[in-house]
């Protein structure tokens, strides 16, 4: 029995009360900032990738986005290399890297040396997925029309994401085999798109005779061009395109090939071409097949004529000055 007027603990006193509420409330708190942090990180990891170059000093910053293809009508994924001084603000020309037959949108950024060459340009480089499609509106599945892709739903896409030149001379394209073709087609059926147009070890006879001498790539070229003497393949053939005058004046073409790749006679003779429609261009054989170390060797010159070649203002194809 207490005696009147005692106080002794008690562990629903109120200040126990008051104690254990603002303890719950603390880890409560805790915990919601935890939850908080990790949310930003997933979000964070989703659109940009953290590359090991950059813990070398590099302020690369290379982000993987998904948009929705009208054209295609499905989602497409395309890899992103942004100016170091992109936050600082300002607009960028913009450079549209086209990947290979069987390749994909982390080729050009994983399997050369894309990063280091860009480092200093003031240059936003786009790597879209465009599957084997040869760049082109299929003639036997309807859905794929990744010509259309590229020249419609990207170039919107990019230019209402990024802050871009939207125009002709703020624009180049530029593509290993496949994609060299790819580049070669879209810049001559889009001449109002591109100042500069660029071709490494292109597969430039894709439509012509590519199914003949290559029968491994037949399946997929009839797929896309359709059967011999189709209109998908006049359409699509860059050869008699180029004989087709523009109302837009043609891009600027750089054109790369090594003396021991099979596509060596074709980028020849369009190059002949070229030079017979008194078109500004530049053509680079030197040693090498059609393998990546080329294409390595091969970009960072390309690059280099890039960045002259595209900017805030309209350039000259003909001011251009050759290194010796």
């Amino acid at each position: 029995m207490r005696a009147s007027g005692a106080s002794s603990p008690s562990p629903f006193s109120l200040e126990r009360y008051r104690a254990n509420r603002s303890n719950i409330s603390t880890k409560k708190l805790a915990v919601y900032c935890l939850f908080l942090l990790t949310w930003v990180s997933a979000v964070e990891a989703q659109t940009t990738v953290a590359h090991p170059l950059a813990a070398r000093g590099r302020k690369a910053l290379v982000r993987d986005a998904v948009f929705h293809s009208t054209s295609l009508e499905r989602d497409m994924r395309y890899r992103v290399l942004l100016p170091q001084h992109y936050e600082s603000g300002g607009r960028f020309p913009v450079l549209y890297l086209l990947h290979g037959l069987y390749g994909d949108y982390l080729n050009w950024d994983t399997r050369t040396n894309l990063e280091n060459y860009a480092r200093d340009m003031r240059l936003l480089i786009v790597m879209p997925d465009a599957d084997n499609s040869w760049y082109t509106d299929s003639a036997t599945v309807p859905q794929d029309k990744f010509e259309d892709y590229i020249a419609k739903d990207l170039i919107s896409e990019v230019d209402e994401k990024y802050r871009t030149i939207r125009a002709r001379h703020g624009r180049a394209i530029a593509g290993l085999s496949m994609g060299g073709y790819g580049a070669a087609k879209l810049a001559l059926k889009y001449p109002e798109l591109f100042a500069f147009a660029g071709s490494l070890s292109g597969a430039l006879n894709a439509p012509h005779n590519l199914d003949t001498l290559r029968p491994e790539f037949r399946t997929k070229l009839l797929e896309v061009f359709g059967n011999e003497g189709s209109p998908q393949r006049a359409d699509n053939d860059i050869f008699p395109l180029l004989n087709t005058p523009p109302q837009t004046p043609y891009p600027y073409f750089y054109l790369a090939c090594g003396t021991e790749d099979f596509f060596l006679d074709t980028n020849r003779t369009f190059t002949l071409q070229l030079s017979s429609h008194k078109l500004a261009y530049e053509y680079h054989e030197t040693p090498g097949a059609h393998a990546w170390e080329y294409w390595n060797s091969a970009l960072e010159p390309m690059l280099q004529t890039v960045e002259q070649m595209i900017g805030e203002s309209p350039k000259s194809a003909h001011s251009k000055q050759k290194k010796p």
